[in-house]
């Protein structure tokens, strides 16, 4: 379907949170600052700027400066020091971005709007493209109906502004990375501004033969006619040339043993020049805000997203036999010797292995619109109330070809010139992997009450109504009501606790093993804590939740494709976190977070695959004036992700990822208009698996990333 939508669209204004530390008297002096925000507004969680501690319910929101000075070259990297979050799971995964929240995987907004809906349909975001990424745990599908139960992840794109200002850098880092990016905005007019964000980059990966370039441009414009109306038009289009970092390597070799040592991280299996994750993405948004007097005022917003992609790729037949892959080629026939049993014989010196060749051709088209109004009012002397009800709608539609062939190779010694390039198409046969058109229509209604401005009670509920049609089937149509409940109260200065019940629905996009399509998940979750701020620059929070939710898709081990899928009945997640930032005199910033969490499937006593119960993580920076215009800033941090097991028929007693602490520095030095910054994570370049899965294969972590960026801002 090709989508040409007319409206009149618009959105609360997703407003960055202040943060707190010494004046500044320049843009470099800035980059000392971290978000803290304790009293300060945010507006995801609830959809109004509601201050932090009177929402009932774990908000994490990070700046760009902290993240882009943490040295974050993904949307998943921006996650790295964030409480009760798994970042990039999978390691440096070039084809999309993960997170686990709370054991689950977390779903991507965009101003509030979700942008994915498959897997491998699209290409990753960009990070210097936001002004932050918030964070939500736990459910929000009372507001933003498509929402995982671990919780959304949101991202707020950089918007026009009336003052001028900008910056335009030059970076240069491992793997040759080779780079070039600005930032423009200011006034066009009295009551016209404009912005232009683009990133051009030319870089290797830690993998052999695998690019990551990338073009990325975003123009943007503003109206506001008056004080009381502003209307934005953001555009992107970003083009990624690039590859798999991950190459789904065998057990026996990686994490286990073989005679012949061990694979290397940077090893690729695959036919280079063939292999490739290539996309083109445009998208356009429109934002409208209007306030109609002080108490009463309208967001309306709208996206479109076009998006193609051709993934090409290689990976080991490594599933069919976990333990021992290796097969005995027939030196005659070039094919698998077979025993009485029609099972492979293993080859004696482990070195042969089973090649997958799959290509897959991917077209994905989404619209999405959400419209509210807030009415403000008192029902009391100290009784008021934000008062918010609003519809939305989104349509996406996916289709996917695909083709697969076997090869074999040794992968100890790869002869790729003798790899099959298919013409430089898919491989054949080909069929239709994924045709799956779906709608969701949403209504929600929410009221946010504050007594005696001590105690804030959140209610909220929300009717969602879903169809799905796969393959040309027939049209699955479900519906679903969602509420949500909380309270918080600020009992002493500076000492919040909370209760908050939160319900999920997660309409799938995609198809189980037998070609049906999924039906939603859905979820509840119960949750009590405490915020901690005596004073506008610290804030400290302690919770622990209860998670359950049914119809999630596991593995369908009835198959002998390790990526197809069956929905199963309940999982439940269980865990404590805490999370505490202050920005203290001197200049000195710091962030502390620490997680634990057990998640299962109801009925194992088995913890997720790679799931790992326990993570921490701590970072500082600090300012320091040299004297004149010069300034340094020096910050570090540490990263513990702590052991995770998997379980599966060749390992029912499973195998154990360990556990890995990473550091992460950096040093900028700024002179006037003029900085030059060194980042570097994984400073100390720890070799490590980021997971390694019973089904038969290992995800390398990210080995030491370093880069210089001289940067000139006005």
């Amino acid at each position: 379907m090709r989508l040409l939508k007319i409206a009149v669209l618009g959105t609360t204004a997703l407003a960055p949170l202040p943060a707190f530390a010494e004046s500044a008297a320049d843009d470099f002096e800035q980059r000392t600052i971290i978000v803290t925000g304790a009293l300060e507004d945010a507006s995801t969680a609830t959809k109004t700027d509601t201050p932090i501690i009177e929402t009932p319910q774990p908000i994490t929101v990070i700046d760009d400066e902290l993240y882009l000075a943490q040295g974050a070259i993904s949307i998943g990297d921006t996650l790295n020091y964030v409480a009760g979050v798994t970042a990039n799971p999978y390691g440096p995964d070039s084809r999309v971005d993960g997170a686990l929240v709370r054991g689950i995987n977390a779903l991507q907004f965009r101003d509030g709007m979700r942008d994915i809906f498959s897997y491998y349909a699209s290409i990753r975001s960009d990070p210097y493209n936001f002004d932050q990424v918030e964070l939500v745990r736990g459910p929000a599908s009372v507001l933003f109906g498509q929402g995982a139960l671990g919780g959304i992840v949101n991202l707020v794109s950089k918007r026009p502004e009336f003052e001028t200002s900008g910056e335009a850098s030059i970076r240069y880092g491992s793997f040759d990375r080779k780079e070039a990016l600005v930032d423009v905005t200011g006034p066009l007019g009295d009551t016209v501004a404009g912005r232009i964000v683009a990133r051009l980059r030319d870089a290797g990966t830690q993998t052999d033969h695998v690019p990551d370039d990338r073009i990325m441009v975003s123009p943007s414009i503003t109206f506001q006619p008056s004080p009381d109306t502003k209307l934005t038009f953001i555009g992107l289009y970003q083009e990624d040339d690039g590859g798999s970092t991950s190459q789904f390597l065998p057990l026996v070799g990686t994490i286990l043993p073989n005679p012949n040592g061990k694979l290397p991280n940077s090893l690729f299996i695959g036919k280079p020049g063939w292999d490739r994750y290539d996309g083109r993405l445009l998208q356009g948004t429109a934002l409208l805000e209007h306030r109609f007097n002080e108490s009463a005022r309208i967001n309306l917003k709208a996206r479109y997203i076009d998006s193609d992609l051709s993934y090409f790729t290689h990976y080991p037949n490594s599933y069919s036999n976990p333990a021992n892959p290796y097969v005995l080629l027939d030196p005659v026939t070039g094919k698998p010797v077979l025993d009485d049993k029609k099972v492979p014989v293993p080859d004696p010196e482990q070195r042969t292995i089973g090649l997958y060749s799959s290509g897959s051709i991917a077209r994905m088209e989404i619209f999405s619109t959400d419209n509210n109004v807030q009415l403000d009012f008192n029902t009391g002397s100290a009784i008021e109330h934000k008062l918010l009800a609003g519809i939305d709608y989104s349509f996406n539609s996916v289709h996917k070809t695909d083709g697969l062939a076997t090869e074999y190779i040794d992968i100890y010694n790869i002869d790729y010139g003798a790899l099959s390039n298919y013409g430089g198409g898919l491989p054949t046969p080909t069929n239709v992997s994924e045709d799956v058109d779906q709608d969701q229509l949403g209504i929600y209604v929410q009221d946010q009450i504050r007594f005696f401005d001590r105690v804030s009670i959140v209610l909220g509920a929300r009717r969602d109504w879903t169809s799905a049609q796969s393959k040309g089937g027939p049209t699955r149509h479900d519906a679903a009501t969602t509420f949500r409940a909380g309270v918080i109260a600020e009992i002493v200065d500076g000492v919040s606790p909370f209760f908050s019940y939160t319900e999920s629905f997660e309409p799938i996009a995609e198809t189980a093993s037998n070609g049906s399509a999924f039906i939603p998940k859905s979820g509840r979750q119960f949750e009590a804590g405490i915020k901690f701020h005596p004073t506008d620059a610290i804030l400290m929070t302690v919770t622990g939740y209860h998670i359950k939710e049914s119809n999630r898709p596991v593995s369908d081990d009835s198959t002998d494709d390790p990526f197809d899928q069956i929905q199963i009945g309940s999982l439940t997640s269980k865990g404590i976190e805490f999370e505490g930032r202050a920005a203290l005199p001197g200049e000195l910033n710091i962030i502390a977070n620490a997680s634990y969490n057990e998640a299962e499937i109801a009925g194992t006593g088995q913890q997720l695959d790679n799931v790992p119960k326990f993570n921490a993580s701590f970072w500082a920076t600090k300012g320091f004036s040299l004297g004149g215009d010069t300034r340094l800033l020096l910050g570090g941090g540490v990263r513990h992700v702590g052991k995770n097991r998997s379980f599966g028929p060749a390992f029912p007693g499973g195998i154990v990822t360990p556990s890995f602490t990473l550091v992460d520095a950096l040093a900028e030095i700024s002179y006037g208009n003029w900085g030059f910054a060194l980042n570097a994570t994984n400073l100390f370049d720890k070799r490590y698996y980021s997971a390694c899965l019973a089904r038969g294969d290992c995800f390398m972590g990210s080995e030491r990333n370093i880069m210089g960026t001289l940067s000139y801002r006005f």
